[in-house]
């Protein structure tokens, strides 16, 4: 059954209605939100004068000092810990030596402890003792046998100062048993401080347990130096306690979603200022080196503070009136290109779509309003024409009703003109405004931390060489004039598990021959090489080094233990946040680790890098341990800090001649200049974003399906009668679509009216022509 006239108009009106939730608003609307929105975060973002007098990437640095004091300590108190035990564990393996044998043997392979002690533990009775002495009276034993007896502990002096006592047990059949205690300080083992950095262990207290930087105020000549000593340890206490107390929280509710880095607790803190002076500082928890993990280190509830004094930066590198212009001059520019699109898109496209229905009501009186541009006029010309065949006009007789000029500029080149008024203000943001170029204040301070931090990273990895080569020294003076290779193999297998440094463990003959071995088979390069040094690279070319220690092994006539270094525990030990990209390069600049991708045995990737390092290994040999510079000769990442501390200090690692170097451009630090050049930069990127969706969303939903109305509209004006018109969309366009469909119709119901009436007429006029005659 066939639907009424009325009951289609309801119809058509309803599915109007319903089109004005989509169509030509919404990407209007949505424009108009987004560059008021955009205009607002300008005028903050670039806008804002609450500039902080210390740049936030000096916090940050600060932080991550105190992030690399954590992780030395932990390293060497876990490591200290790991080698008393597996000491005692070695000698209670073999034939019961004196206490005063373990005890010079302990003091000829390792230097690490301030004093060590036996001490029977039956009779509490102190069999030997070297060094510093140990306060063995505040040693209970008989708690010895708890579970976590044997466990380290702190203990305070008379003086103030704090040791860490290290226990293991030594053991042997048919003898009492006895007690290997060793005391240590809780110093950094090679942290570079600078001239005026202060660091500290501190407590869960917020006590500070040792520290390092400040010197003691009698040691001050005058009273105004011996003031600033005073105010700088009153500062340093603030900061402890400070540090203590956010120390206390949960690692993963103490930083920002999405930074991870550091396992621990960890951050910056900034303090009173004093002639043009802040005291700023950074605080970091002793983590485990794995999510999760725990170490003898950790347990103890130690904070790392490191504290230094920065200058204040008084000038600000932007006021509120850039802001403010940037954001005016958006509001304009989108406000123009608003009213474009709503003058000559919107508002002409709703005319089509209330005078075709109107026409679809049969109200034919009143000539249909024809807007004046591009495709509405097309469309609005067909319409007139298609309301004058509807009186009874002819197709011929309405073909005069085209469009001009004016109708050719299409909605196409309109949002193409709003596209360019939006590019005027975008351009200019993201490619002119606020360049950082090569003359950015970079602060001294952050050229003195990458010094220091890779300083103190060249010593860990200098010292983690030199353990691993007094492991094993160690190792092969306990196996001694062993004859069993089996016994030889267990000793190596326990070695290398407690320690996750080695690939391979093996014992080589006089004449080169594997007497036992552990872990990887030996690599194929000779271990010729390390005939005269203890430590060395084996191969110069491949794709990764070869990196080996070696130690005599007394009584077995020129029989040697030699052990393989992994090459991912040197990397590891260079992955440090904040620093850039660090290499190991060897005397000849040469890389063999790193801490991002690179190719073994290449040379540095710029050529000032390799003229810089070849500078700094020079200097090394007279005074200067580490370099620090600040390029602006416009390299590959612009202006860029860099610094190189070759390898100094006593050790097996001394002789290997290496040299840590990193690097990275300044424009990854948060410096003002470079953070006000990113929010530009990001304002830009938005407008141009937001110019390109919602033009981009205009042009496909409502541009193209009303270029293709035009042309049917035309069609059907010409006398189409025949193709029937679908809507794409339920929207605007979609109306006026559904509209011509139903005028298509009374065209063709007028035809055929027309058609039928036709033959009558034409009877009636010959039977009167007939009737004449």
């Amino acid at each position: 059954m066939a639907a009424s006239p009325a009951t289609r108009r309801r119809k058509v009106r309803r599915r109007a209605d319903m089109s004005l939730l989509g169509g030509i608003r919404p990407p209007i609307a949505a424009l108009s939100a987004l560059l008021l929105t955009l205009a607002g975060i300008t005028a903050l973002g670039l806008g804002n004068t609450d500039q902080d007098h210390v740049p936030k990437a000096v916090l940050t640095s600060q932080k991550h000092f105190a992030e690399d004091g954590a992780v030395a300590l932990r390293a060497s108190i876990d490591e200290s810990v790991t080698d008393l035990n597996r000491t005692a564990g070695l000698f209670s393996a073999s034939e019961p030596v004196s206490p005063d044998a373990v005890l010079d043997k302990i003091g000829n392979v390792y230097q690490k402890w301030t004093g060590t002690a036996v001490l029977e533990i039956k009779s509490g009775k102190l069999l030997a003792a070297r060094g510093e002495n140990v306060p063995v009276t505040a040693i209970d034993t008989s708690k010895l046998r708890e579970e976590d007896g044997l466990s380290p502990r702190m203990i305070r002096l008379r003086n103030g100062e704090t040791r860490l006592l290290s226990f293991a047990l030594l053991s042997w059949e048919g003898k009492p048993q006895q007690l290997l205690i060793a005391s240590n300080s809780l110093r950094f083992p090679g942290i570079a401080l600078g001239q005026f950095r202060a660091i500290a262990v501190v407590d869960t207290e917020g006590r500070i347990l040792s520290s390092d930087g400040i010197p003691e105020p009698e040691q001050v000549l005058t009273d105004l130096q011996r003031d600033g000593v005073k105010r700088s340890n009153n500062q340093l206490e603030s900061f402890a306690k400070t540090a203590a107390l956010r120390s206390a929280q949960h690692p993963l509710k103490s930083k920002e979603p999405g930074t991870g880095g550091f396992l621990g607790v960890s951050g910056s803190m900034s303090g009173s200022a004093f002639q043009g002076e802040r005291a700023v500082a950074g605080y970091a928890t002793l983590a485990g080196p794995e999510a999760g993990e725990s170490t003898v280190a950790t347990g103890l509830g130690l904070t790392v503070v490191a504290m230094v004094e920065v200058a204040e930066d008084p000038t600000r590198s932007a006021g509120p009136l850039f802001g403010l212009l940037a954001a005016g001059a958006l509001f304009l520019i989108g406000a123009l290109a608003v009213a474009l699109l709503l003058g000559t898109v919107q508002r002409p496209l709703i005319r089509l779509f209330l005078e075709s229905r109107r026409l679809t009501r049969g109200d034919l009186t009143r000539p249909v309003t024809v807007p004046s541009h591009g495709e509405a006029a097309r469309i609005g010309h067909s319409l007139e024409r298609i309301r004058r065949q509807l009186l009874g006009e002819s197709a011929d007789s309405t073909a005069d009703q085209r469009p001009g000029r004016r109708g050719r500029v299409g909605s196409r080149a309109l949002i193409a003109v709003c596209a360019v008024l939006l590019l005027v203000w975008s351009g200019p943001m993201l490619l002119l405004l606020n360049r950082a170029g090569p003359t950015v204040v970079v602060p001294e301070q952050m050229v003195s931390d990458q010094r220091e931090r890779t300083e103190t990273l060249t010593d860990r990895v200098r010292r983690a060489l030199n353990e691993g080569h007094a492991d094993l020294v160690s190792v092969a003076s306990l196996i001694g004039d062993r004859t069993s290779p089996d016994d030889m193999k267990k000793v190596l297998e326990r070695t290398r598990t407690e320690h996750l440094r080695y690939q391979s463990l093996y014992v080589l003959s006089s004449d080169g021959q594997v007497l036992a071995g552990a872990g990887e088979e030996p690599r194929e390069e000779s271990t010729e090489d390390l005939a005269e040094r203890q430590l060395g690279v084996l191969n110069d070319s491949g794709k990764e080094p070869v990196i080996a220690g070696q130690a005599e092994i007394p009584g077995r006539d020129g029989a040697r233990l030699v052990g393989e270094f992994r090459i991912d525990f040197l990397n590891s030990l260079l992955k440090r946040p904040g620093l850039g990209q660090v290499r190991v390069v060897d005397e000849e600049r040469r890389i063999i680790g790193g801490n991002t991708g690179y190719r073994a045995f290449e040379g540095l990737p710029e050529e000032r890098l390799d003229s810089f390092v070849a500078g700094a290994n020079q200097k090394a040999g007279l005074s200067a341990r580490a370099s620090g510079v600040l390029f602006r000769d416009g390299g590959r990442d612009g202006v860029e800090l860099a610094a190189a501390a070759p390898f100094v200090g006593g050790g097996a690692a001394k002789s290997l001649g290496w040299t840590v170097v990193s690097w990275q451009p300044a424009s990854g630090l948060a410096i003002p200049e470079y953070s006000l050049q990113n929010r530009t930069v990001l304002a830009g990127l938005l407008g141009i974003t937001a110019a390109a969706a919602c033009l981009g969303w205009l042009h496909i939903v409502v541009v193209r399906p009303l270029r293709e109305l035009a042309r049917q509209s035309e069609a059907l004006a010409g006398g189409d009668r025949r193709t029937v018109l679908y809507p794409r969309h339920h929207d605007e366009v979609g109306a006026v679509v559904r509209s011509l469909e139903l005028l298509r119709q009374q065209l063709q119901e007028q035809r055929k009216r027309d058609g039928a009436a036709a033959p009558g007429a034409t009877t009636a006029t010959a039977t009167t022509t007939a009737g004449r005659n």
